[in-house]
């Protein structure tokens, strides 16, 4: 990728560090996408003697790209996201994607399809992954920051992502004790 257009596909990615998202860090303010995505990211790097059979470096690229569209929508918590939000978000995405180098953009519109269908095992622990890592953010945060639904859904959120890995459930397990001892502490 020539420099110039490097700098310019960074300048809009970078908008994810000033793009909040509904939950909140351990010392009290507003998560940025940039920081959930950073996250997985690193969650999916320890993962790898779990899942030997995976193509990791696939997994990474697509925590790292999943929430681009965010650059250009926001962020809107899944609990509030509605179908049309979600077409404009892809549809803003894949023109934006649309303008980048051939062979990036190829790239990422495969990884897109991937992760939309969700068939293979790469795209399952992405998505696992993405929905793992939001109940841990709340578990990290304070419960003064949640709202009330937060109490039955991080007790529950990603139960249907986790179950085609044992490894994964048991991680559910941990975090789902997590969030049981956070609210019996109140």
């Amino acid at each position: 990728m020539e420099a110039r257009e490097l700098l310019n596909v960074l300048s809009v990615a970078a908008w994810l560090k000033d793009t909040t998202r509904h939950s909140y860090t351990e010392k009290g303010r507003h998560e940025s996408v940039a920081e959930h995505s950073w996250m997985m990211t690193l969650m999916a790097f320890f993962m790898r003697d779990e899942f030997p059979d995976v193509d990791m470096e696939k997994v990474i690229a697509m925590c790292i790209i999943h929430d681009l569209g965010e650059c250009f929508t926001g962020d809107i918590p899944s609990f509030d996201k509605s179908e049309a939000d979600e077409e404009n978000e892809e549809k803003l995405l894949e023109q934006w994607v649309a303008t980048l180098p051939a062979p990036y953009a190829e790239k990422m519109q495969a990884l897109y399809k991937e992760m939309e269908q969700r068939e293979t095992t790469e795209a399952k622990l992405y998505k696992a992954i993405d929905s793992l890592e939001a109940v841990i953010q709340h578990n990290a945060a304070d419960l003064s920051t949640w709202i009330p639904l937060e109490y039955d859904l991080n007790l529950t959120y990603a139960d249907d992502k986790v179950e085609f890995s044992e490894y994964l459930k048991r991680l559910r397990e941990e975090i789902r004790d997590d969030t049981k001892k956070k609210i019996a502490n109140r």
